[in-house]
């Protein structure tokens, strides 16, 4: 067989070489000449779960720079309201005159959940008390149990620890463990899930409540009812202390705000979300 002439040969050459870079290219991920913000503002406990998310997204996106900033789930709301934020995190079902006009049943936001956290009471590690249940959980954050004695731990004055008003996570607890009851007005409230995790591996009779995501070195686990907070537990609802984590938008939401709600609620978001948290409800206030 003759030889190609050398223009020949070049041109083949150059043909392989665009066939092996589109072969190449269709596995790796694709970058966009347009960088992209993606702002996520509200809750301190979906924080964790948002880095890792955003994380995962941003490998396969290589465009987009994901902006997580924890400001409670009633900020986040406000930010996106105003468009400095292009999604909320909120660690709680909206209410219906947040989802919708009562007036006009004008939608005012769009809800999606994307995982069932548990809210994990904790101690300092050096605590022996690791077991109640949730009577005495609210006696104990009522302020009727002052001393870890009354609980078989070493004595010492109990030091409970609350988040602020308007915190999801307070919501959640003040509904599902203080039945209308008020916490005592001597708790120390922090402004956010780091500083009660951090408080608590540092003083020994301190005992707080945040996110399963915020569970870390120094703080232990109490078990309630029987029950410790779980995937497995969330899964099969055998533990009370639970709430959806849910990602808002806009009723008209960007390109981009859509694509990471996808992203979150498919599989390899969802992949992410279960390592640690339950699935999602099916259905939450403000789903479209």
């Amino acid at each position: 067989m003759p030889r190609p002439t050398s223009s020949l040969f070049v041109l083949l050459l150059a043909m392989a070489l665009a066939t092996q870079s589109c072969g190449t290219s269709a596995l790796a991920p694709q970058k966009d000449s347009s960088p992209v913000l993606l702002r996520l503002a509200g809750s301190t406990s979906m924080v964790p779960l948002a880095r890792e998310l955003c994380a995962a997204y941003t490998h396969e996106h290589l465009q987009v720079t994901c902006e997580v900033l924890g400001v409670g789930s009633d900020s986040g709301l406000e930010l996106l309201r105003r468009g400095q934020a292009d999604l909320a995190m909120v660690s709680r079902e909206l209410d219906t005159d947040e989802a919708l006009d009562t007036r006009t049943g004008k939608r005012l936001l769009n809800a999606y959940a994307i995982a069932t956290d548990a809210i994990a009471v904790v101690v300092n590690e050096h605590n022996p008390v690791r077991e109640m249940d949730s009577f005495t959980l609210r006696k104990l954050f009522q302020g009727r149990i002052t001393d870890w004695a009354q609980l078989g731990g070493v004595a010492g004055e109990v030091v409970p620890l609350s988040r602020e008003e308007g915190s999801a996570t307070r919501g959640v607890l003040e509904e599902r463990v203080m039945s209308g009851f008020p916490v005592s007005s001597g708790a120390v409230v922090m402004p956010a899930s780091q500083a009660v995790v951090d408080y608590v591996a540092q003083h020994s009779q301190a005992i707080g409540y945040v996110s399963l995501g915020w569970v870390t070195s120094g703080v232990a686990v109490v078990r309630i009812d029987g029950t410790d907070p779980s995937r497995e537990s969330l899964q099969k609802g055998s533990y009370g202390i639970s709430r959806p984590l849910v990602l808002v938008t806009l009723p008209a939401p960007s390109s981009e705000a859509t694509a990471f709600v996808q992203f979150a609620r498919g599989p390899r978001g969802r992949a992410v979300v279960s390592r640690l948290y339950g699935d999602p409800p099916t259905q939450v206030q403000g789903q479209p």
